[in-house]
């Protein structure tokens, strides 16, 4: 019976090990510097102010991703992992960049809403996120551009507990890495 009960224990802290950690935090800046242009260019009147902060800005445009006016979401149905078709033009623009910039790399973050447990949240984000790489990879870009993480119920883009906040919530962003 020891032995068993060693096993059982062993399985269940590989299986809570591998989910415990969903994305290493130091990418969370990433984020941030989106908005830093904004706030700089705010804060001094002269163009001088601002022709700097373009300056030191353009480095980290040359990975950014093809540009604002492409989106970087794609939306799941409840309890689903299916990419729905309505996103192909999502997956080909953002294809389309990665495979003629090949030194551009993306994170695939995998997001659920509020309901269910913590660990099938995970999985499931994780699965919508290796459906959107699948989908990537099928359009040729390369699997060392990508990585797949599950961020499962753990950052919402709405707060609410509606329909259409969970909606908001069931998604895959593309984060361009720099």
């Amino acid at each position: 019976m020891r032995p068993t009960l060693v096993f059982t224990a062993f399985a269940a802290a590989i299986a809570l090990g591998g989910c415990a950690s969903p994305v290493p935090l130091k990418k969370a800046p990433v984020e941030s510097k989106t908005a830093t242009p904004v706030e700089s260019g705010t804060a001094g009147s002269s163009g001088v102010g601002q022709n700097q902060v373009a300056a030191v800005q353009a480095p980290a445009e040359s990975n950014a991703g093809p540009g604002p006016d492409v989106p970087k979401s794609i939306y799941f149905a409840f309890n689903s992992y299916v990419v729905d078709g309505k996103y192909t033009p999502v997956l080909n623009a953002n294809a389309t960049y990665l495979t003629s910039h090949p030194q551009a790399h993306v994170q695939l973050q995998g997001n659920t809403d509020a309901r269910g447990s913590r660990e099938y949240n995970l999985a499931l984000g994780q699965k919508r996120a290796d459906a959107v790489m699948k989908g990537m990879e099928l359009l040729g870009v390369k699997s060392s551009q990508m990585e797949a993480v599950s961020f499962g119920k753990e950052k919402p883009k709405a707060l609410g507990t509606t329909d259409a906040d969970y909606a908001e919530n069931r998604r895959v962003d593309i984060v361009y890495q720099p």
